[in-house]
C-alpha cells in the first residue's frame, strides 16, 4: 500500500507542496488527497481587486492551475467542496464534510498531513451574518461573491470600505472605478499602515485624488440594516450610507481546526514549524520535538523575521509558495529549508506606488532598536528624461552600527520595484554605509545617475554617523 499524504487546503501553499512531493515520488510510492472547501484550487487571490475594477478578467483567468491539471497531471486526487472538520491524531484521520452532498461525512487515513488553511480576515465585534452586502475579500469565492452582489439589481451605488490597509486601498480603487461613491474609514492617522505615517500620507492624497472620501481616525460602531440589507455604517463620527460594506481589518491564522483538534500554536495565532515547515510541538511521537508526519504552509503558519529574530505572521503569497515547496520537497525526500522572511510587499493606487520591506519606526522602536531615519526625494528616471517623476525613499537604520533595519518607498512609474534592492540588503543584513557603495544600473530611461537608493543610503548614512553613540 502507497503512504497517504492527505493536503487541508488546496491553494498556495498546499498544492505547491502536492505538486513538489510529486515530482520526486510516483503514484505508486505516494497517494495524495487535496480537500478544499471553495471551489477552486491554485489561485491569485492577490488580483481579486483587479478583478472586481474590470482591469483583468476572472475567474478562470486567476487560476494558476485547476483541479483537473493536478488530477490527470499531477495524479494529486483534488476534492473541491469538501471541508474538513476534524484531524484525529490518534487514528491518523481527517474527518471531512461534502458541502454540495448534503454535508455527507467521509473519513480519510494519512501517514503525512499538510496543514495548509491559509488565513480569514478579521471580523469586526460589531459584523452581523444575517446582514446581507457585507464582503470579506480573502478567496476567489469571497470575489465571486462580491462581483454578484454588484452585478445584481438594484446596482449599489454607495460603498464603505472599512480598513485602510492592502486590501482596503485596492478594494476603494476597484469601486470607485466601477462607479461607485466610495467612502474609505480607518481608525489610522493615516492609511496604508505597512508604512510609517509620513508616507502613508501620500497614500491618503493619491486616494483623495481618486475621488475617494478617505475618513482616518474613525472607529466603525456597527452597521443599520433595511429589508435585511445593509443600509449604512455607523461610526463614532456619524452615519456613512452604504448599499455594499467591504472589509479590510487585516487577517488572521486560519488555524481554529488546528486548535480543535490539538495542533499547537505560536505566540502569533499561527502554527509553529521547523525550517523544514514540519510542525513543532508537544505531544510528539518523533523525538525531534516534531509532530511526527504533520506539516503545515501558508499564511496558517508564523514565521521568524531575518532582523528582529522573533516570531511574527506576515500572509503573503510569495511566502506560501516557497514554504508549501520547502514542505514538498522534504515529504518527497529531499531537503529544503525556509529561512524567514523580511516582510517585502508592494502595491498601487492609481499611478502611486507603494512598497516596504523590514521594519517600520515603531516595528524598531518595539524591538529595542535605537535608530535613525534618512528620507530623500528624487525622480525614477534622469530629470530631463521623457517620463520622469518624483518618488520618494525612506530608510530606517540602527544608530551606532548602521544596520539596514527597513525600508519604504512611495512613488510613481518605476519606484516600487526598486524595494527588491533593499530587501537583498536588509537580507544579507548590509549596513548604510555599505549601500553607498553598490553598483546599480544607470541609464537615463532608467535612473538618475545617482540612484534614489543610493541617495537615500547616503543620506542615512550621515545620519548614522551625525547620531550620538
Amino acid at each position: 500500500m502507497p503512504e497517504r499524504m492527505v493536503i487541508v487546503g488546496g491553494d498556495a501553499a498546499g498544492m505547491s507542496a502536492g505538486s513538489q512531493a510529486r515530482r520526486l515520488r510516483g503514484p505508486d510510492d505516494l497517494e495524495i488527497i487535496a480537500f478544499e472547501r471553495g471551489h477552486f484550487t491554485s489561485y491569485s487571490a492577490c488580483g481579486v481587486p483587479y478583478w472586481i475594477s474590470g482591469l483583468v478578467d476572472g475567474p478562470d483567468a486567476l487560476i494558476a492551475r485547476d483541479p483537473e491539471t493536478f488530477r490527470r497531471k499531477h495524479a494529486i486526487d483534488v476534492r473541491l467542496r469538501h471541508e474538513v472538520t476534524a484531524i484525529d491524531l490518534d487514528r491518523r484521520e481527517v474527518i471531512a464534510r461534502a458541502l454540495d452532498d448534503g454535508g455527507r461525512e467521509l473519513r480519510e487515513r494519512f501517514d503525512t498531513l499538510v496543514y495548509a488553511t491559509g488565513a480569514v480576515p478579521v471580523a469586526p465585534p460589531w459584523e452581523q451574518d444575517d446582514i446581507a452586502g457585507i464582503f470579506g475579500v480573502q478567496t476567489l469565492d469571497d470575489g465571486s461573491a462580491l462581483r454578484a452582489w454588484l452585478d445584481a439589481e438594484p446596482r449599489p451605488q454607495r460603498a464603505v470600505v472599512v480598513g485602510g490597509g492592502y486590501v482596503g486601498v485596492e478594494m476603494a480603487e476597484a469601486l470607485i472605478r466601477r462607479g461607485l461613491a466610495v467612502t474609505l474609514v480607518d481608525r489610522g492617522p493615516q492609511p496604508m499602515s505597512t508604512v510609517d505615517p509620513d508616507m502613508g500620507a501620500m497614500v491618503r492624497e493619491a486616494l483623495c485624488g481618486l475621488g475617494i472620501d478617505v475618513r482616518t481616525g474613525v472607529s466603525v460602531t456597527g452597521v443599520a440594516e433595511r429589508g435585511g440589507r445593509v443600509s449604512a455604517v455607523l461610526t463614532g463620527s456619524g452615519e456613512l450610507p452604504a448599499d455594499v460594506v467591504v472589509l479590510g481589518l487585516g487577517v488572521r491564522p486560519n488555524t481554529a481546526l488546528a486548535e480543535r483538534s490539538g495542533l499547537p500554536l505560536g505566540v502569533t495565532g499561527g502554527l509553529r514549524t521547523d525550517l523544514r515547515m514540519r510542525l513543532v510541538g508537544a505531544p510528539g511521537p518523533s523525538g525531534d520535538g516534531t509532530m511526527g508526519g504533520i506539516w503545515a504552509a501558508g499564511d496558517c503558519v508564523e514565521t521568524v523575521h531575518r532582523v528582529t529574530g522573533q516570531p511574527v505572521h506576515i500572509p503573503l503569497g510569495t511566502h506560501a509558495n516557497k514554504q508549501g515547496r520547502v514542505a514538498g520537497i522534504n515529504i518527497g525526500g529531499g531537503y529544503a529549508t525556509f529561512p524567514g522572511v523580511v516582510g517585502t510587499a508592494v502595491t498601487k493606487v492609481c499611478d502611486l506606488e507603494v512598497a516596504r520591506t523590514g521594519l517600520r519606526e515603531r516595528d524598531a522602536a518595539q524591538a529595542g532598536y535605537a535608530y535613525v531615519t534618512a528620507t530623500v526625494e528624487s525622480n525614477n528616471r534622469a530629470g530631463y528624461f521623457p517620463g520622469a517623476a518624483p518618488m520618494t525613499v525612506k530608510l530606517i537604520a540602527e544608530r551606532g552600527t548602521g544596520l539596514l533595519l527597513g525600508a519604504q518607498i512611495v512613488g510613481r512609474s518605476e519606484s516600487a520595484k526598486r524595494i527588491d534592492v533593499l530587501a537583498v540588503a536588509l537580507w544579507n543584513r548590509m549596513t548604510v554605509t555599505e549601500m553607498t557603495a553598490l553598483d546599480l544600473g544607470y541609464a537615463p530611461p532608467f535612473a538618475p545617475v545617482w540612484d534614489p537608493v543610493l541617495v537615500a543610503a547616503r543620506k542615512a548614512a550621515d545620519a548614522v554617523g551625525a547620531a550620538p553613540s
